[in-house]
Order: C-alpha cells, then structure tokens, then sequence
C-alpha cells in the first residue's frame, strides 16, 4: 500500500536526515554512505535505526 504523497515528501531518515524513496514495502534512504531501509508495517513507516535494515 502506497504512502500518501505528502507523507513521503516530509519524511527523513532519522539516521542522515536525508530524504527517502519509497520501494516495495521499505523506504530507502537515498543519502550517499547511508542507505538504510526502513520497513513499512501496515502502512505506518517505521523510521526506527534498529529496526532498519542496512545496505548490502
């Protein structure tokens, strides 16, 4: 399920502050050297660090 639009345009990586992309059901942080996915459960972002998933 998609996110709102305008939820996604206020939404950062609360690691880098840099913005996401949305991608299947994770956001995607798109700052260089950063790359954290956070996962999306029942179309509620969880923008948590120990949650995320880290770039392979």
């Amino acid at each position: 399920m998609p996110l709102e639009t305008g939820l996604l345009e206020i939404l950062a990586c609360p690691a880098c502050h840099s913005s996401l992309e949305e991608r299947d059901n994770e956001l995607i942080c798109t700052g260089q050297g950063c790359g954290l996915a956070y996962p999306v459960r029942d179309g509620i972002p969880v923008l948590l660090v120990d949650e995320a998933r880290r770039p392979e």
